[in-house]
């Protein structure tokens, strides 16, 4: 059987998501990874005095992730990735808990937000390539009743996601539109990650 992926090691995830794990593995993508281990409210803080817009700091946080990753391993090609929620300027972080669960959807019913989600490919400590997508939901005004009604049906699980919602689950009831590819949704945009690979000679296909 033919291979797709070309480089001696396979790809290096500088986080323990699982569903960007899951994004790569189902485009056959040979994956291991590992937490970077960065602090990420520092890091939006000094991009705030930088004044970076959204993109770029999304951007920023894939680019910490990956180069923390790859000073360990220098010869790996290693992804980091990040994903910035904004609604009306404000920036979202992921629930601490239900209630907050419930507080952040509460703010965001009946509004049009943001997710912009970044890619950074890192070689030898080094930023090779980085990409950026965003897509644009809005969601439909929600009651406190079916917002408790939601987070009964989703579970805990809503609480790994920085929108409160998953979009391949019950999340796909709360929203009256989505603009945007489903891989920037979940965190990832895979058709650039696959351009940018095929750049570095990493992919056959």
């Amino acid at each position: 059987m033919p291979a797709l992926w070309t480089h001696s090691e396979k790809l290096l995830l500088a986080s323990t998501s699982a569903t960007r794990l899951t994004l790569l593995v189902s485009a056959g993508l040979p994956v291991e990874t590992q937490n970077a281990g960065i602090d990420e409210r520092a890091i939006e803080e000094a991009a705030a005095a930088e004044k970076l817009d959204l993109p770029a700091l999304a951007t920023r946080l894939a680019a910490e992730k990956a180069l923390a990753v790859s000073r360990r391993h220098p010869e790996r090609v290693v992804l980091g990735a990040d994903q910035v929620l904004e609604c009306e300027g404000e920036i979202f972080h992921k629930s601490v808990d239900r209630a907050a669960a419930h507080a952040q959807l509460k703010r965001v019913a009946g509004r049009q937000h943001a997710l912009h989600s970044a890619g950074t490919l890192a070689i030898g400590g080094q930023v090779v390539e980085d990409f950026v997508a965003s897509a644009y939901l809005t969601m439909r005004p929600l009651t406190d009743e079916v917002i408790d009604l939601y987070l009964d049906l989703a579970g805990p699980d809503v609480l790994k996601s920085v929108g409160v919602y998953q979009l391949e689950g019950f999340g796909v009831h709360l929203f009256e539109t989505v603009e945007g590819d489903h891989s920037t949704i979940l965190g990832l945009p895979l058709l650039p990650l696959l351009a940018a690979l095929r750049r570095l000679g990493c992919l056959a296909l």
